[in-house]
């Protein structure tokens, strides 16, 4: 494939787009990302340039959206950080009252792992009409991959025994290799494209909110704007959970106290 070197000039405009649409703060090490991730872009429109390529995401609102999704793809896989999940199975389900439904956002849901995973535990131990999960990301690609739950047959071994022999399907014909997720629990989950630089007031209230993975990708004023609006969809009384990976050290958290790593819960 021919390479098109990505100028200074261009990576700082391109810094400048991300941040401004997504609040992600690329940082100098990145350039090199993003000039390989985005070279199919130029190829496919024959541009002869980035500077060209930035003229029409400019113009073109699809495109930008490609842009995004090329740029903001993050791995994942099941049950990833198993403390976390171990918290809820062990201490948030077992003390849930039951006389609202249970409610669970993963904010930064990639491919959907996180809100599957989620929902096997609660699938397990609830009845159906007693829990629902959104998930949602800025990635428009990311959520139709969520929608279908299909996945590579590799990424099985991080699901329990007990939950990987009622939730997932193996592959068959033209799906050999990969499985599939149980649609049982379809019913009570939701993906749709959402951007967390946004309030999302419509997505209602939540017992639950995942949001990992993610913050590493904010500067710190971001950082704070995103924590307000995810922590604001958060019922008082409600947890919220970041990677062990990520810290709130550098904004002011009120609504939020700490009762173990990464695990907040909202007092106000």
């Amino acid at each position: 494939m021919t390479t098109i070197t990505l100028q200074e000039n261009e990576f700082q405009v391109f810094q400048k787009i991300i941040f401004r649409e997504a609040g992600i703060d690329l940082n100098d090490k990145k350039k090199l990302l993003v000039q390989t991730r985005l070279l199919k872009r130029l190829m496919h429109y024959k541009l002869k340039s980035y500077t060209d390529y930035i003229r029409l995401v400019q113009i073109d609102k699809l495109e930008l959206n490609e842009m995004v999704n090329l740029l903001t793809t993050n791995e994942t896989y099941f049950f990833r950080e198993i403390e976390h999940f171990e918290f809820l199975q062990k201490e948030l389900i077992p003390n849930h009252p039951y006389k609202t439904k249970f409610r669970v956002w993963s904010a930064a849901a990639s491919v959907g792992a996180e809100a599957y995973s989620t929902a096997m535990l609660l699938d397990s131990t609830m009845a159906k009409q007693d829990w629902e999960i959104l998930g949602t990301d800025i990635n428009s690609d990311v959520i139709k991959k969520a929608r279908v739950g299909l996945y590579p047959e590799s990424w099985i071994d991080k699901i329990p025994q007990a939950l990987r022999s009622v939730y997932c399907l193996k592959g068959k014909g033209q799906h050999a290799g990969k499985f599939l997720i149980d649609r049982g629990i379809i019913s009570n989950m939701r993906f749709q494209v959402g951007n967390l630089l946004e309030q999302n007031i419509d997505f209602g209230k939540f017992n639950l909110i995942f949001l990992r993975n993610v913050l590493i990708y904010f500067d710190n004023d971001t950082k704070q704007k995103v924590v307000d609006n995810v922590v604001d969809r958060l019922l008082v009384g409600g947890f919220f959970i970041i990677s062990h990976t990520e810290n709130l050290n550098m904004i002011k958290i009120p609504k939020l106290k700490q009762v173990k790593t990464s695990i907040y819960q909202r007092v106000i």
